[in-house]
């Protein structure tokens, strides 16, 4: 069934990608920063009850993990007390919310797959300020919070993975993290599980959705270069500790997306993943 579909965060990574390829199966209404000042509470709420969607997708967040250290209240801004507008918002329209959040509600202190069962510890601001928006947006009751990590790809790729295959291409020396192991989430993959779970008709709640499977940046970094055929890449390894990082990072966040797989969602690999991003830019690029 075609639905009205509100993108919050239009203009970003996730957010452009979530625009258009729900634009083919409903009708969207992108919403970028310039159209709307998300930490207006009155505001928003008067736009999004004037609109009245059926589905309601927040991509809008504030990402700078060390700068939130040093300015919380942006941080909390957007990613907690907007997210409450939106929940609220939705919530009266008896919308879908949709909200993404992070592998960093969790310490990073286990050896295996974080689940959605697992108790969140975050260890930095940026950190609770994704939890408490994951809380807001849980008070809807049609909602799926959508925990994703390490995104890459899309129109707009300018993650640590985007960063690394441009470096890695230009002949720059790539520094990796040998002691951080992610989950990475390509746009694409997690575009397509948001798609399927609009309809609703899936068991509203939190997921995990990301890519099957695990790696250090490290690793990564080197199926990168395999996959572009440039096995004279200079990868270097390093150590979290050694980096000179503001915040804290979990050092194991690996999540399992076992969960979203039982509603029918099966996410690939993320060396598949990684495949078919290489061959899209090398396709983009001609190279």
């Amino acid at each position: 069934m075609k639905r009205l579909v509100l993108v919050l965060g239009a203009q970003g990574q996730l957010g452009e990608a979530t625009t258009i390829a729900l634009g083919e199966h409903h009708e969207v209404v992108g919403w970028t920063r310039a159209d709307l000042n998300l930490t207006e509470a009155e505001a928003t709420s008067r736009r999004i009850a004037a609109l009245c969607p059926d589905v309601v997708i927040n991509c809008a967040a504030y990402n700078d993990v060390d700068g939130a250290q040093g300015q919380p209240e942006e941080a909390l801004a957007i990613n907690a007390w907007a997210v409450r507008t939106m929940a609220k918002a939705a919530n009266e329209l008896d919308a879908t919310f949709v909200h993404y959040s992070t592998d960093f509600v969790f310490d990073g202190t286990i050896d295996r797959p974080y689940r959605e069962d697992d108790a969140p510890n975050p260890r930095g601001t940026y950190a609770v300020s994704k939890l408490l928006g994951e809380w807001f947006a849980a008070e809807v009751p049609r909602h799926y919070v959508l925990r994703v990590e390490s995104l890459f790809g899309g129109n707009r790729g300018r993650s640590s993975v985007d960063r690394m295959l441009t470096a890695i291409l230009s002949t720059q020396d790539v520094r990796a993290f040998s002691d951080r192991t992610v989950s990475p989430s390509y746009v694409e993959d997690v575009v397509d599980a948001t798609l399927a779970l609009v309809d609703g008709s899936r068991p509203w709640g939190l997921y995990h959705c990301v890519n099957t499977g695990w790696t250090t940046w490290a690793d990564l970094a080197r199926e990168l270069a395999r996959l572009a055929d440039r096995p004279e890449a200079r990868i270097t390894e390093v150590q979290m500790a050694d980096a000179g990082l503001i915040a804290p990072r979990p050092k194991f966040a690996a999540l399992s997306n076992a969960k979203l797989a039982m509603t029918g969602i099966e996410m690939p690999t993320w060396q598949d993943a990684l495949a078919r991003y290489v061959t899209r830019v090398r396709n983009e690029q001609s190279w």
